[in-house]
């Protein structure tokens, strides 16, 4: 689940990091009472949407004055923000973060995260602030560093925090508000279930004072459950209303641009199934994994759910029976089929647990259902079926 950038900065507020002061507005009539609030006439105007990119898409304004800070508002508040992370469609703005702006002295950039490899946390340091980390992992490896710590109840210890910071070169004090900062976003990974925070920029100030200018906080789905006020954060503006809808239903559902829907058992098995009918020359149109023991009514509402996006030419599930029986799948997919009158190519791949009974269901159904003896076959039958 992700957080906006003010709801980020709050959560490092609580947890004694060095943040600006700022304010969120939702209502551009609110903006004179609670910029009272700031104690600078410089300003900066932030669109609050759940993206990067958005100073390149003019989605971040510097401003020194009380009547260009309500004119650039009103042009902010609703826009449509296109950038590398939205997608063609791009964002609506529906909210507003107005700072008190900084004079930047250095850019760094700092991070942790859970490191699923390992089961470690990662700390990864660079001195390039302000960059894609990924732009800069592969045109100037050598400028970030990563640290993975075993997991504590105290956190970081000494020496680590200090590897961690090395790469900044800070003096005295700045190593102390430093290692400050990095127990902070440790406690907030562990005690939230946060799966990444990211400060891009760490700034040293004029005054040589570190600030988290900026910030990106990431929560495991898995946990929400029992992080509540995290829960209460989310924004539905932000997130695709079909994966809002698949996650009523419990499903783990990505929306994606291509033409084919997937259904499939098992994350890997999905990514598999993605990959061959890229390999045959078309794009998936969805990430979809029903899990390992759905039921015939969660195998309907996911078909449902890959035909309420008109992107999809035809249809691949891919269902290898374990804890999750075949006939179950096979009978959720005909009550679905028929309810909504599907006029697209279905392809279906079953095996494993009661297959030959699932098998039958669907030869019988009276539904124009290809069968597929593999994942190969079952490909390129749907690749085929939709020229």
């Amino acid at each position: 689940m992700n957080i906006h950038e003010h709801q980020a900065k709050q959560i490092l507020r609580e947890f004694g990091a060095p943040v600006p002061t700022g304010v969120v507005i939702f209502d551009l009539k609110n903006i004179n009472k609670e910029i009272t609030k700031l104690k600078t006439r410089n300003y900066v105007l932030k669109a609050q949407i759940h993206a990067g990119g958005r100073g390149k898409a003019g989605g971040v304004k510097l401003l020194n004055n009380l009547i260009d800070l309500e004119t650039e508002a009103k042009k902010m508040m609703g826009k449509i923000l296109v950038t590398h992370q939205t997608g063609i469609e791009g964002k609506q703005v529906k909210r507003l973060y107005i700072e008190e702006a900084s004079e930047i002295s250095k850019e760094f950039y700092l991070s942790c995260l859970v490191d699923r490899q390992t089961s470690k946390v990662a700390f990864i340091s660079s001195t390039e602030g302000g960059m894609d980390i990924e732009k800069v992992a592969s045109e100037s490896p050598d400028k970030i560093k990563t640290n993975k710590i075993e997991f504590s109840k105290s956190g970081p210890d000494q020496k680590e925090i200090d590897s961690i910071i090395s790469i900044f070169d800070f003096d005295n004090t700045q190593k102390k508000t430093a290692t400050k900062l990095i127990k902070s976003l440790y406690k907030i990974l562990v005690e939230k279930d946060a799966s990444l925070i990211e400060i891009n920029p760490l700034i040293i100030n004029k005054n040589n004072e570190i600030i988290c200018l900026d910030a990106k906080i990431n929560f495991d789905d898995n946990a929400i459950f029992r992080q509540p006020e995290i829960k209460n954060l989310r924004d539905l503006n932000e997130e695709e209303p079909a994966e809002i809808e698949a996650s009523k239903h419990d499903l783990a559902y990505i929306k994606l641009n291509g033409s084919i829907g997937c259904m499939v058992n098992g994350a890997g098995l999905a990514m598999a199934t993605m990959d061959i009918i890229k390999l045959y020359g078309k794009e998936p149109a969805n990430f979809l994994d029903v899990g390992g023991g759905a039921t015939k009514e969660k195998v309907s509402s996911a078909f449902k759910l890959i035909l309420s996006d008109q992107n999809v030419k035809g249809i691949l599930i891919n269902i290898f029976g374990g804890i999750m029986r075949c006939d179950v799948l096979a009978q959720g997919v005909v009550d679905a089929a028929k309810e909504v009158n599907l006029s697209i190519p279905l392809v279906v791949r079953l095996a494993g647990t009661n297959f030959k009974e699932g098998q039958e269901i669907l030869n019988k159904s009276n539904l124009k259902i290809l069968s597929a003896s593999d994942l190969n076959d079952a490909a390129k039958k749907i690749v085929e079926a939709i020229k």
